[in-house]
């Protein structure tokens, strides 16, 4: 049998009587009050949201055709859950971002089994990583797709950690300007060299790896220096395409970021992105396709629960109701500064207002000062 604690002194309490709607009341003997319990359903309601947002139930199939559950569920739509502060170093983690919107995005961070933080911006940029990055320990290895900005966040806020850029990544990249078919001999070979990064697994076949590239490059050389004209009568790169395609390699080469899972031999380091690619952002994906129809900022929020709900430890429903941010709280917390910058500006400083003695002269002579 559940004991019931008076809300004041904590002690336990005895059953004094019901009312007339039937309700229990109990009696402290302690602090001579009278009090009836009432139930708190906000757990088991936010449960419940959560259970729907996971899964691919829809609104109409819930009870009272969703109207029932749209009424209860309402007010979580208006907590933010944050990511928490990780302080336990891990070998390897997965950086990379999901667009929501055009000008909406969310940075994710993760290892093997959890999220471990998360920030929103408007695109990728270096300061919106180091807001990320900044709360998470420093790992041994960082495992991206070569996003804009990281590298210069992670040689601010993680100068020590390896860096291993996703091959199947760079493979994208060399085809997008070869193309999967490509017209000259040239264009075939380069494909083919980006197609032998995945067959690269020791030190050694790295080496010949970098030396067929230096080859490929002597063997074209002419080829790769004829030049045209265009429609405004500039003279540009024949075969621009090749040229980028090659650059992009060496950068990466000249970067030591190509083959970084071949420097380490404690850890095991992955060569692609797939992780975070597949075990985080299809299911996010995946569950903002079940649930379409949602707003930009419901999508957000989606997002966000999901993100925390698979972080090492989440708190438990009752504790995300006491201590995670509302649009209220947060609301409120700007007006309180927005006021107080108001008084600040109203209150008048030095040479912000004008001088009695510069407007009224008791004197013929001036009693200001230079």
């Amino acid at each position: 049998m559940r004991q019931i604690k008076c809300p004041d002194c904590n002690e336990t309490c005895i059953k004094h009587g019901v009312l007339k709607s039937g309700s229990q009341r109990w009696f402290c003997k302690h602090c001579k009050v009278a009090f009836t319990v009432k139930i708190n359903n906000l757990s088991k309601e936010l449960s419940l949201f959560l259970n729907w947002l996971f899964s691919t139930n829809i609104q109409a199939d819930m009870p009272g055709k969703g109207r029932t559950f749209r009424r209860k569920t309402a007010k979580f739509w208006s907590i933010w859950p944050l990511p928490p502060k990780v302080e336990e170093v891990h070998d390897v983690v997965y950086l990379d971002g999901i667009y929501l919107a055009r000008n909406l995005c969310v940075l994710i961070c993760c290892n093997d089994t959890h999220v471990l933080g998360w920030y929103v911006c408007r695109y990728e940029h270096a300061r919106a990583w180091q807001c990320l990055i900044e709360r998470i320990a420093e790992p041994k290895v960082v495992v991206s797709d070569g996003a804009n900005g990281l590298p210069k966040a992670l040689r601010k806020v993680w100068p020590h950690s390896s860096h291993q850029r996703c091959l199947f990544h760079i493979f994208c990249q060399v085809r997008r300007y070869t193309t999967s078919r490509p017209k000259t001999l040239a264009g075939k070979d380069l494909y083919s060299l980006a197609k032998a990064l995945f067959n690269v697994k020791t030190m050694d076949q790295a080496f010949i790896w970098i030396n067929e590239l230096s080859a490929w490059r002597m063997t074209y050389s002419d080829f790769l220096r004829e030049m045209t004209i265009d429609e405004f009568g500039n003279k540009r790169s024949t075969h621009e395409r090749l040229l980028k395609a090659e650059s992009s390699l060496w950068r990466l080469i000249r970067q030591q970021t190509l083959f970084t899972f071949l420097e380490c031999f404690d850890i095991t380091i992955p060569t692609t992105n797939n992780r975070i690619e597949g075990g985080v952002n299809a299911q996010l994906r995946s569950m903002l396709r079940a649930h379409r129809g949602l707003s930009l900022e419901r999508r957000l929020k989606a997002v966000y629960w999901w993100c925390y709900m698979h972080s090492p430890r989440p708190l438990s429903i009752s504790d995300i109701l006491n201590c995670m941010p509302t649009d209220e709280s947060i609301a409120a917390i700007y007006k309180r500064l927005s006021d107080y910058c108001q008084i600040d500006r109203s209150i008048p400083q030095w040479g912000d207002a004008p001088v009695w003695n510069e407007l009224h002269m008791s004197t013929d002579f001036p009693t200001y000062w230079d």
